[in-house]
């Protein structure tokens, strides 16, 4: 007797809350995760991974060399910039302590002074008026203080006239208005001076050592997109058996060859700056210092006869500058040696004009020296000496500062606005290369 087997008992739905609406399977409900992942699946999607690395990396080193190239440009451009504002602050520092040494110096005369010093003390401080404005302009972060300078100048050169007024009529009450507009220039002024000198070789100094980190941009970017190439060529060579790919290994030897002729380029420049820095500028600091200091002990050696007798503390002063000046004249180099000569040559006349007044008592033969009416000793023509030939070689030096530096920043080649579009050829020759091999998987 044939059994007969029955059909297996359907299977009933599980039972649904009331309102809830069964949802077939869709391919849409995946979300665009799936394609994500889809896109990068398998071989080719490796390939378009790379593809966005390899071209994102090129556009990100195009970006880095034109950061690299604008902050050595810029860098250099700044450092030119603050380096003559700072020579034109220490020009200004000269022409106060010029002025000054003029203005003491002609008191000991008496009466009307020689015409040309008095022309010498008032274009020195026309030049100082000049400078100011000048400064005021090309350095806008100096100008509250310039502007303060200027002031305290106003009440220095009326003290000054004070003092002419006075000892023309042979008043003593002349000397110590000089006395007066010295302090005045050197506890008001020249402090003023000094923190604007500070000021700007800080900012020198900050602008040269940013003139080497714009190598460590583009060599940095190369490095970095040089491996991603070199990975991606790895890559392509062991999936695909075909050992170079044109257009890649093509964008990789651009950025290659951007990159060592940026960074050859940006070397050199912050190496000619190094140099210029550690020579010419350095010579520029120490002889600006040198003739400041040496003014000023010139001052000093006025004042001391002019305090006929009480001069102690100016003599100190004078002592004190006299040194300054040679340990900054052994800083020059070249021909500071020269200025070494002249210098003590003022400073052997200076000898004798101190013992003339100090130990033989001779105050008029002191003078007669420190005016120039002495001609075997003459302080005048000694000091003018050293003051011309330091002031040409100032000249040649800060000159020489600002043709270096420019020379410096016009080699550089034109890697700044060129690193953009060298990055995006190097990304669509990375696209062109690995379209290529994606062609085909279609």
């Amino acid at each position: 007797m044939t059994q007969t087997q029955s059909a297996p008992p359907a299977t009933v739905p599980a039972a649904q809350p009331p309102g809830t609406t069964l949802q077939a399977p869709n391919a849409r409900t995946a979300g665009p995760r799936s394609a994500v992942a889809q896109w990068f699946a398998g071989t080719p999607g490796r390939m378009r991974a790379f593809l966005i690395l390899a071209a994102a990396m090129s556009v990100v080193f195009g970006l880095a060399a034109a950061q690299g190239f604008s902050q050595s440009d810029g860098a250099l451009d700044r450092a030119q910039a603050n380096t003559a504002q700072l020579v034109r602050i220490q020009a200004i520092h000269t022409n106060l302590v010029s002025a000054n040494a003029d203005a003491t110096n002609a008191f000991l005369v008496g009466g009307l002074e020689p015409p040309e010093q008095r022309a010498h003390f008032v274009n020195s401080l026309a030049a100082a008026a000049g400078l100011i404005a000048e400064a005021a302009t090309a350095q806008p972060a100096d100008r509250d203080v310039l502007g303060a300078l200027n002031k305290t100048l106003i009440t220095y050169g009326g003290l000054i006239e004070q003092a002419r007024a006075n000892n023309r009529q042979g008043l003593p009450i002349g000397s110590q208005y000089l006395k007066d507009a010295n302090s005045v220039l050197q506890d008001d002024s020249l402090p003023l001076v000094k923190a604007l000198v500070e000021a700007n070789e800080k900012r020198v100094d900050t602008e040269f050592d940013g003139i080497s980190r714009g190598t460590i941009w583009v060599l940095a970017g190369g490095l970095l997109s040089l491996v991603v190439f070199a990975i991606t060529l790895r890559w392509l060579a062991r999936r695909t058996h075909r050992y170079l790919n044109v257009p890649i290994a093509a964008g990789a030897a651009l950025v290659l060859l951007t990159t060592v002729v940026g960074g050859v380029a940006l070397a050199g420049a912050s190496s000619s700056a190094k140099d210029t820095r550690s020579s010419e500028y350095e010579r520029t600091l120490a002889l600006s210092r040198a003739r400041i200091a040496a003014y000023d002990a010139r001052s000093n050696e006025s004042l001391t006869l002019i305090a006929r007798g009480s001069g102690d503390a100016f003599d100190k002063a004078y002592t004190a500058a006299a040194a300054q000046v040679d340990e900054q004249l052994g800083k020059v180099g070249g021909n500071g040696g020269n200025l070494q000569q002249l210098w003590t040559a003022y400073k052997t006349v200076h000898a004798k004009v101190r013992t003339t007044d100090g130990t033989d008592g001779n105050w008029d033969g002191a003078v007669a020296m420190a005016v120039g009416k002495d001609k075997t000793n003459n302080s005048v023509e000694t000091f003018n000496a050293f003051d011309s030939s330091s002031n040409q070689q100032l000249t040649r030096t800060s000159t020489a500062v600002q043709s270096e530096l420019k020379d410096a920043r016009d080699g550089l080649p034109p890697i700044g606005w060129l690193g953009v579009p060298i990055g995006i050829l190097a990304a669509l020759l990375v696209a062109w290369g690995m379209s290529q091999r994606l062609e085909e998987y279609r």
